[in-house]
């Protein structure tokens, strides 16, 4: 295990992979940038480096000052928890460069699974079912729309190097492919720098299912079971599940050990998620593989009581996996909502502030990961997230009541939350059977 490591990231992300550390023993540079420096969290690591402005493109992204520091600070591994740097192939390489272990896979998996078109044509090959369209990047708008013809509208139009929604376009005519097509070129060049596009059919009414799994330097590779993410707004996620209530026993047992099997043939190390769509007709497709852990992971660990960031450290420090497949219980329900300094009702408008009162339940079967207390300031440079809130019972009716009660016991004064849109989602009757897809939590609030 590692002696010292420092994580490239900030916020609850940077208290997650600090709490584990700090429970192994391992010691902890964080950074900060200028809104972050009087951050309470801080307080907790072994040492704190002043990392740029607060402009995340000069503090956060600034592969050498964070490289430097880590060296400066005598680390000997870097963690980039998620976002950020995080599925940089760039950084990865650039710390093997400097002597330095990036807790993450290869950068040869960063490079061949940043490129969504790339991972559609290798996960194929693998023996994933993937979602028709293009396993290559679109060279021109007449090879699109030859391509949308032959896999039928409607489509999305992606960014290669995309994510989070950004450098996608919804087409449902022909007609609407040329001005799609220069949209999301432009987004994409300027999200990522890079504006290649591919597409793939459009499933409608498809839901958003994942399957996080890990993978080592031997050749092995586990799930932890699967996770639903189909409640979003604008391709965000809003709030997650696991299991799925789509899923059936048999999909399960059919299609969960084929993914572990092609992680493995694949040579991935490390953690990543596979996201899969499935369609009304019970299908499941590949869409792509994230290379990092997730926003929502606390709720694989939750029902398999497997500390991910852990795994994360020492699969990086060469050691096999913890267990194996067969090892891995799975029990009860558990349930995710994404705490948000958001207004629902002004059009999600951020809410930064100072953080007057910050009351987070507590309770068994309860577990809050945030980086916050009161007092604390929340600045506008960065993602609103402020807390995740996370229950595990004995089943998803249970689940969602445990949920309910946890959130009444919250109270956040100082800045406008999500809370109340949480409150009413657990009692909206869509979510409650179980019966939702990508699009059921746009129709249903507009």
């Amino acid at each position: 295990m590692f002696r010292r490591i420092l994580i490239a990231n900030r916020g609850e992300v940077a208290a997650r992979v600090l709490r584990t550390c700090t429970r192994l023993g391992v010691e902890v540079v964080a950074v900060a940038s200028d809104a972050d420096r009087e951050a309470s969290w801080l307080a907790d690591a072994t040492e704190v480096v002043s990392i740029g402005a607060s402009r995340a493109q000069r503090s956060y992204l600034d592969s050498s000052a964070l490289i430097e520091a880590a060296l400066h600070h005598r680390c000997s591994a870097v963690h980039p928890g998620w976002g950020f740097l995080s599925e940089n192939e760039a950084f990865a390489t650039q710390c093997a460069a400097a002597g330095l272990t990036f807790v993450g896979p290869d950068p040869v998996h960063l490079r061949l699974m940043g490129d969504k078109a790339a991972a559609r044509s290798t996960m194929a090959r693998l023996g994933l079912p993937v979602i028709p369209g293009t396993r290559r990047p679109l060279g021109s708008l007449q090879e699109a729309r030859a391509a949308a013809e032959e896999v039928g509208f409607p489509i999305l139009l992606k960014a290669v190097s995309g994510g989070g929604g950004r450098g996608m376009r919804r087409v449902d005519d022909p007609s609407e492919l040329e001005a799609a097509f220069s949209e999301a070129q432009a987004e994409a060049t300027a999200s990522f720098g890079d504006g290649r596009l591919y597409l793939e059919r459009r499933i409608v009414g498809g839901r958003h299912v994942e399957v996080q799994v890990v993978g080592d330097r031997f050749g092995n590779a586990v799930h932890l079971g699967e996770r639903e993410c189909s409640l979003q707004r604008r391709h965000q996620k809003v709030l997650e599940e696991a299991p799925s209530p789509a899923l059936s026993a048999a999909q399960r047992q059919q299609t969960l050990p084929l993914v572990a099997e092609v992680v493995a043939r694949s040579g991935y190390r490390n953690a990543g998620t596979v996201e899969m769509l499935l369609d009304a007709d019970d299908n499941l497709w590949f869409m792509e593989m994230n290379t990092r852990l997730q926003v929502e992971h606390p709720v694989s660990e939750a029902t398999t009581g497997i500390d991910l960031v852990e795994w994360q450290l020492r699969i990086a420090a060469n050691e096999p996996l913890p267990c194996t497949q067969e090892e891995i219980a799975h029990t009860g329900h558990a349930l995710e909502c994404r705490i948000n300094a958001e207004d629902p009702d002004n059009g999600f408008r951020p809410s930064p502030g100072i953080l007057g009162v910050f009351e987070l339940p507590e309770a068994d079967g309860v577990r809050v990961d945030t980086h916050l207390r009161a007092g604390d300031r929340i600045p506008p440079d960065y993602d609103s997230m402020i807390a995740k809130v996370i229950v595990h019972a004995a089943d998803r009716a249970s689940a969602i009541e445990a949920m309910g009660k946890a959130l009444q016991r919250i109270r956040i004064e100082g800045v406008t939350t999500n809370v109340a849109l949480h409150q009413r989602i657990l009692q909206w009757d869509a979510f409650r059977s179980g019966i939702y897809d990508t699009t059921s939590l746009e129709s249903w609030m507009a």
